[in-house]
């Protein structure tokens, strides 16, 4: 698990993204309306503003939208990924050619808007939690296509990522244990296969199977669906044998009681599939 930010977004992740969706926005026609209504060479100013309050995460990606459309759009980060800036802040500024800014304003701008989001709530949630070590996770419940810039944005928003994906981390879950044959099984079979080289993680639902994953050698447990007092005697149960995970029903308005548990981690699915995008837009003016 990473708990903190890249300095920068490495351009090979996220290239991709926006050449698939240029490509989506544009078809085979490109923007057509840009193009009947805008004469060529009209040079435009324009900011990236915040609408609301909250933390900005994934600018390079927005601003390289419009490079990609015309290298020759100028760009002024004024507060980068990571920044809290309040409604009204100017985010960025651009300056260039009309007609590839106003083409690449809302691909632009879908990312933006679902990047801030997702580390504004993870801030959030982060923050709410504190004075207590429990760390905040994501999950594997993000948008096809984006996972890298969804996980991106928590660590931006302060938290850490789970597993990247199926081929980085063991996660046997109850299909696996139904499938394998028992949790035992299934655990022995994960030990044999990996040679050690990954830590194993079961996800529980019951104290008694956090003492046969114990004595069978998990290295973490995911206590799936518990309430706050039944993962606070799970913790005690553990002692600290295995790495302890909270998932499953975990709201903003009850984490900091699962927190008060001295769990080591809290697994949250809807920082990545239900953030509300935050409110930015694309304000021009002429030069």
């Amino acid at each position: 698990m990473n708990g903190s930010p890249p300095a920068t977004l490495d351009p090979l992740v996220y290239g991709s993204v926006i050449e698939r969706a240029l490509r989506e926005d544009l078809g085979d026609q490109g923007d057509v309306t840009t193009t009947a209504v805008v004469p060529s060479g009209t040079a435009i100013n324009a900011c990236l503003t915040s609408r609301e309050a909250g933390r900005v995460a994934g600018l390079p990606v927005a601003l390289e939208v419009f490079h990609r459309l015309d290298p020759e759009i100028r760009a002024h980060a004024v507060h980068g990924d990571g920044a809290d800036v309040g409604a009204g802040t100017v985010i960025a500024n651009l300056e260039g050619p009309a007609r590839p800014i106003l083409t690449g304003e809302r691909t632009a701008l879908n990312i933006l808007t679902r990047l801030c989001g997702i580390a504004t709530a993870t801030r959030r949630v982060v923050e709410t939690i504190q004075p207590y070590p429990t760390r905040v996770a994501c999950t594997r419940k993000t948008t096809p296509g984006l996972r890298a810039l969804e996980k991106y944005a928590v660590r931006v928003g302060g938290g850490t990522n789970h597993r990247f994906g199926l081929f980085d981390g063991v996660l046997i879950k109850d299909n696996h244990i139904v499938a394998a044959g028992g949790l035992r099984l299934a655990i022995d079979r994960a030990r044999t296969a990996l040679g050690g080289r990954m830590k194993i993680e079961v996800e529980i639902d019951s104290l008694d199977q956090l003492a046969l994953s114990i004595e069978a050698g998990a290295d973490a447990v995911l206590l799936d669906n518990m309430t706050p007092d039944q993962v606070r005697e799970a913790v005690r149960l553990a002692a600290g044998r295995v790495v302890t995970e909270a998932s499953g029903g975990i709201r903003p308005d009850n984490v900091r009681a699962y927190a008060a548990t001295g769990v080591d981690l809290i697994s949250l699915g809807w920082l990545t599939h239900s953030s509300a995008s935050l409110d930015i837009g694309l304000d021009f003016k002429h030069t």
